[in-house]
């Protein structure tokens, strides 16, 4: 079975938990405390998940996740170096109703993907919209490198299933980015 490591990066106060939680199917979000009470996560939360819409071959052969939540306090930055071996995707997740998280997003874009030598492909960023925001999914001040990332807007009080749909998307892009060079890997031993 394939496993594929992914991480959920990105400033505090975003929602990478609860939408991690969500996700993975790890909690029910009909609790509308569960999705407005904050809690920082300190280091990193691996929550471990098989999503049966994503297989690694036409074979059908399933696939175990590995998503891990990343704190998003700076304080943890000594410990990123760990978090990031062998990810094979990132997930920029901020809060889209603050302005500030727009400029972090660089940061932990470079920090994530860039200095890990990660396509684009393997980037996914997400502007999460907390309850009662109204979730504006106008233009966001993108600037390059950033603008030629995927772009998905959530709000798990108005749409949860598209977002549900967009991240099953990326795993299998995922995936299929994997399966390829595990291929290509085990070509180079036979020849």
């Amino acid at each position: 079975m394939l496993k594929v490591k992914v991480l959920f990066v990105g400033p505090c106060e975003s929602g990478k938990t609860v939408l991690a939680n969500f996700l993975t199917e790890s909690s029910d979000i009909t609790e509308s405390s569960d999705i407005t009470k904050y809690n920082p996560t300190q280091g990193v939360r691996i929550l471990e998940f098989e999503n049966p819409n994503v297989t690694s071959n036409s074979k059908g052969m399933g696939c175990e996740f590995e998503l891990w939540d990343c704190g998003g306090d700076l304080k943890f930055e000594s410990c990123w170096p760990a978090l990031m071996k062998d990810a094979q995707g990132v997930v920029i997740v901020f809060n889209a109703d603050i302005p500030s998280h727009l400029k972090e997003v660089k940061m932990w874009y470079s920090c994530f993907v860039q200095q890990q030598f990660l396509q684009d492909a393997q980037c996914l960023l997400i502007a999460h919209h907390k309850p009662g925001s109204g979730g504006d999914t106008g233009n966001l001040a993108l600037t390059p490198p950033l603008t030629k990332l995927k772009l998905v807007h959530s709000n798990l009080e108005e749409d949860p299933e598209e977002i549900r749909m967009e991240f099953v998307k990326y795993l299998k892009s995922i995936v299929s980015s994997v399966s390829e060079s595990r291929d290509r890997e085990e070509m180079l031993i036979f020849t």
